[in-house]
């Protein structure tokens, strides 16, 4: 098992908590992104370079994904594909993507897009906080858990 990361748009502190998790849990850990990522030395913890393009990141995780294995990520289609591989997802708002709840979020997430469409709603999510960050914590540290028994 391991933990794949769609960095591009990752939180910075997301990914400091990450690295700080996979040293301590000795748990291999790639970012994937289509530009050059800071990692810290760890033989745990790695980054792999894709070619710029739309979604292009996000095909790459989707291909080596395994079965177990955990991805973040905020985008809900990639987190489908992940889902429908066996693996599970992790947005790092702390929200588990998983076979049980994955259609009604992807299905909820078409429907606002649509409304956005429209001109219906305007906006985005709210600012990313330490509620936000505890919420992964915590889901994390559940997943690292279950992945070490």
């Amino acid at each position: 098992m391991q933990i794949w990361v769609d960095a591009d748009a990752c939180p910075a502190e997301i990914k400091e908590l990450l690295f700080r998790a996979a040293k301590r849990t000795k748990m291999k850990t790639t970012l994937v992104a289509n530009q050059p990522m800071h990692t810290p030395r760890s033989e745990f913890i790695d980054s792999l370079l894709v070619p710029a393009g739309l979604n292009v990141a996000d095909q790459r995780i989707v291909e080596l994904v395994q079965p177990g294995d955990l991805v973040i990520t905020a985008d809900i289609p990639l987190a489908a594909d992940v889902v429908a591989k066996e693996g599970q997802a992790l947005n790092p708002r702390g929200m588990l993507y998983t076979d049980a709840n994955i259609g009604a979020i992807l299905a909820s997430r078409d429907l606002m897009d649509d409304l956005r469409g429209e001109g219906l709603i305007t906006g985005g999510p709210a600012n990313f906080n330490a509620k936000d960050r505890g919420a992964f914590a915590n889901q994390l540290d559940r997943w690292l858990t279950a992945a070490k028994k």
